[in-house]
């Protein structure tokens, strides 16, 4: 899809005003281009961005995105508010050989030095320009949802893409499992978790608390809440089943879903079939979503997939713990019985039996609150995914490096003999 130069002059910077990506040689860091195609601005784009934050001294970090409808605009205003260049990808499917020259255009003249792709379209277009350019490639794996047989067709795009990267980056081990299933080599791949930064959540506003009792017609005295995209794979359904169960016994507590997506009018539905309009709001998404964590009696993730969930570790950054299904990545951070409770898919009755037993005990879901804001601090930060980062990308440049090397070595001696 082709979108009109008017409107993609409004968000994306010209390349030759761009102080950052055309430094002086003497004050180049290493450049790393991340590729993506954001439709919102979500977990993976507030990964990419504080990324590039802790990377800044050594590390240059250029954004391009796909404009997926227009979409991607809030990627691009966020990234460029934070000081980032951020670039829209004027052509796309299925104007693919037009997509094709302006990214190797673009890259071409951003000179980048490594390329870092999010998600199968990225992925496929760029290790085209990467084997072109002859720059290494790495792809970050995030997970795959096959929430319906046309995204079934790109996660099997997907893996086969993956098994032709440089390097796979993975957000949790279960990814990597998945990955290596897929056939990419294990000395690929690297695991490399998520992050959060617990800073976010210091200060606390009980305004927020406020707000969200004024969503509901009667104050509740208890607030469980649950966030993410209103999508099949999610299993919010199974919440809204749980929830009829827990009211019953607490009827003092009350549920809030942050979020939006396709499944949203499907959702209401069923919360008023069940009676449960007075109980149980769908909030929408929510710009400031930090700031009504802290007021949560804790998180419910009830997902039928993941790869690493970074609404977990945003609740434990902020202190309440979390009750989710055990799947993905989630059980490589939520412990079961010591930072919240663990249950498995598509199993309401489990899921509200733990729920009641947080609402039940206010002493445990401080304990697990302060157990998950440890666990955070300690081995989800961005100090250490960004050491992590470096050592893949070092390795890469290094190896390439020792290539070129060989090669030029190679091609002298040719050039003697002859």
């Amino acid at each position: 899809m082709k979108t009109s130069v008017s409107k993609l002059r409004t968000i994306s910077p010209t390349l030759e005003n761009s102080s950052q990506a055309l430094a002086s040689p003497s004050t180049r860091r290493t450049k790393v281009l991340h590729l993506t195609a954001s439709p919102c601005f979500g977990g993976v784009e507030r990964q990419m961005l504080e990324l590039g934050r802790e990377m800044q001294d050594a590390y240059q970090s250029l954004f391009a995105t796909f404009q997926e409808e227009g979409r991607c605009r809030d990627f691009v205003r966020t990234g460029r508010e934070r000081g980032f260049d951020v670039y829209a990808i004027q052509y796309d499917f299925p104007r693919m050989v037009a997509t094709y020259r302006e990214l190797l255009s673009f890259t071409q003249t951003l000179q980048p030095d490594v390329l870092c792709c999010h998600g199968y379209k990225p992925n496929f277009f760029g290790r085209l320009v990467a084997r072109r350019l002859r720059i290494p490639i790495i792809s970050v794996s995030h997970g795959w949802t096959g929430e319906s047989y046309r995204v079934r067709i790109f996660d099997a795009l997907d893996r086969f893409l993956l098994r032709r990267m440089d390097r796979v980056v993975c957000v949790s081990e279960k990814q990597a499992q998945r990955v290596r299933k897929a056939g990419v080599p294990k000395a690929k791949t690297q695991v490399i978790h998520c992050a959060v930064r617990s800073e976010r959540f210091a200060q606390v506003d009980s305004a927020y608390r406020g707000r969200m009792e004024q969503m509901f017609p009667e104050q509740p005295r208890l607030i469980v809440g649950a966030a993410g995209r209103l999508s099949p794979e999610k299993g919010f359904r199974h919440l809204i089943d749980a929830a009829h169960r827990v009211v019953r016994q607490h009827p003092d507590a009350a549920f809030v879903l942050f979020g939006d997506g396709p499944l949203r009018q499907v959702l209401q539905r069923q919360i008023d079939a069940l009676g449960l309009s007075q109980r149980f709001r769908l909030a929408g998404f929510c710009a400031d979503l930090d700031h009504y964590y802290p007021h949560l009696e804790m998180l419910v993730l009830p997902s039928y997939t993941e790869g690493l969930p970074n609404v977990v570790l945003e609740a434990f950054a902020a202190g309440i713990p979390v009750v989710a299904t055990a799947v993905g990545g989630t059980p490589e951070v939520v412990q079961d019985g010591i930072n919240g409770y663990l249950v498995a898919p598509a199993d309401p009755d489990s899921l509200a039996r733990r729920i009641t037993d947080l609402l039940r005990d206010s002493a445990t879901r401080h304990r697990m609150g302060t157990a998950g804001m440890q666990l955070v601090r300690e081995a989800f930060s961005f100090a250490s995914q960004a050491n992590d980062y470096s050592q893949v990308i070092d390795s890469l440049l290094l190896s390439r490096a020792t290539h070129e090397r060989a090669e030029a070595s190679s091609h002298a001696a040719t050039h003697s003999e002859s």
